[in-house]
């Protein structure tokens, strides 16, 4: 005669059932960690392009800063004219300024304010300003 020897509930393995849902809670565990690699891979890129963008915009600001008054380059308006823009870089950021005098008592003050604008999924924009002293 064999004896038989059955293990408490407590010792007992996990049944197929627990084996399955574990397996699935993983499965959707690595799934979500899978789904942040395009995402942060996107936003590094958006990120590269604010930071060219922002350097073009300080670029056009030295230029700038340096002129007399008087100078056709900042004189009130739009450069370039119109909707026209600078293309900058590769071609794949635009660049205009537009310089506004101050009204009076600031009326010895030009307001330059660049944009450069660039497109990856939506169209983004930087913005920089500069004052001119008489």
């Amino acid at each position: 005669m064999r004896a038989t020897t059955s293990k408490p509930a407590s010792q007992r393995g996990m049944t197929l059932v627990e084996l399955m849902i574990a397996l699935v809670v993983l499965a959707l565990g690595i799934l979500a960690v899978g789904r942040m690699f395009p995402m942060s891979s996107m936003t590094q890129n958006t990120d590269r392009m604010a930071t060219a963008a922002q350097g073009y915009a300080q670029q056009k600001l030295e230029e700038l800063q340096n002129l007399t008054w008087s100078d056709p380059a900042i004189s009130d308006g739009r450069h370039p004219a119109g909707t026209a823009t600078e293309s900058v870089g590769n071609g794949g950021w635009q660049r205009f300024y537009q310089v506004t005098t101050l009204a009076s008592p600031l009326d010895n003050l030009k307001q330059v304010i660049v944009t450069v604008n660039w497109t990856v999924v939506t169209a983004r924009a930087v913005n920089d300003t500069l004052y001119v002293r008489r």
